[in-house]
């Protein structure tokens, strides 16, 4: 398609890159601290800031109940929870939650408890009284496995994106009364509509689907799609430019305005930067 060759000039190549450079300097995780216990939650959170540069706190919550209202809200990227709270323990949260997007630090003064804490995948568990040492190891830890995760991202999205014109990928969408198939490349972008999904097109139809965003964000994120928003999934084929004032979005032909998320904004100009360092290289 010839939208996929003007696609990603908007900006120069050296203009993005230093967009990116000045992102990685002050990039950092958003970090939720979830502990029934005032004291050690204000503890933990002056150990971070001191010890733990990279690690932004964003929020805390007391319980189960709050924890799930808060990960809800601060979207964070790492989340260190205690297991055994009044109302609960952290496991209940993470079942609530399930498919976690998010990085698990467990605390816990129940080494008895750290066994089920992997079965979750959790990035690590510490132990109260929390050592320093160990908290700055598990912190450097979910760094870098936010960053593999990206680079794998990233690697199967430019691997399709090469050879996307060898072969015309076609994606089945069910709706109440009829069933669609439709051309992956045809799909501009994909919004969230409760438990459905609006795929707008190129040529201007729109198809709500019956089922939910996460679903088809796992179908189509190796094919060129970019989740920039949690109700918003992009085809990133179709983007024209990025605005960054006053608050991020993403431009897409037809002049669509999709809103990037801030803690989205580092991987998404990222992405461009890359692809953008691909076309002109």
């Amino acid at each position: 398609m010839n939208v996929c060759v003007r696609t990603f000039h908007v900006y120069k190549k050296n203009d993005m890159i230093s967009i990116l450079k000045k992102e990685t300097q002050k990039q950092t995780l958003r970090a939720l601290i979830i502990d029934d216990e005032e004291h050690q939650r204000h503890s933990l959170e002056k150990m971070v800031k001191m010890y733990c540069p990279t690690l932004n706190v964003v929020g805390q919550a007391d319980g189960v109940k709050t924890g799930v209202e808060a990960i809800r809200k601060y979207k964070p990227d790492v989340v260190l929870l205690d297991i055994k709270m009044n109302d609960g323990l952290g496991f209940d949260i993470l079942e609530q939650l399930k498919p976690l997007d998010f990085k698990v630090i467990f605390i816990t003064a129940y080494e008895k408890y750290a066994d089920k804490a992997f079965r979750f995948s959790s990035l690590d568990y510490l132990l109260k009284p929390i050592d320093p040492d160990e908290l700055k190891h598990v912190v450097d830890k979910a760094g870098d496995q936010l960053r593999q995760d990206f680079d794998i991202q990233f690697a199967n999205m430019k691997k399709t994106l090469s050879h996307h014109e060898k072969a015309d990928l076609k994606i089945v969408l069910k709706t109440h009364d009829s069933i669609y198939l439709v051309s992956v490349s045809d799909i501009l972008f994909c919004e969230s509509d409760i438990s459905y999904t609006r795929f707008h097109l190129a040529d201007n139809r729109d198809i709500l689907a019956c089922n939910t965003l996460k679903e088809y964000e796992d179908l189509l994120s190796e094919s060129g799609f970019y989740r920039v928003h949690k109700d918003y999934l992009i085809n990133i084929r179709y983007i024209r430019r990025f605005d960054d004032d006053p608050c991020c979005s993403v431009i897409l032909e037809g002049e669509h305005k999709i809103p990037v998320e801030s803690r989205k904004r580092y991987d998404f100009l990222e992405i461009l930067a890359r692809l953008t360092k691909k076309r002109s290289g």
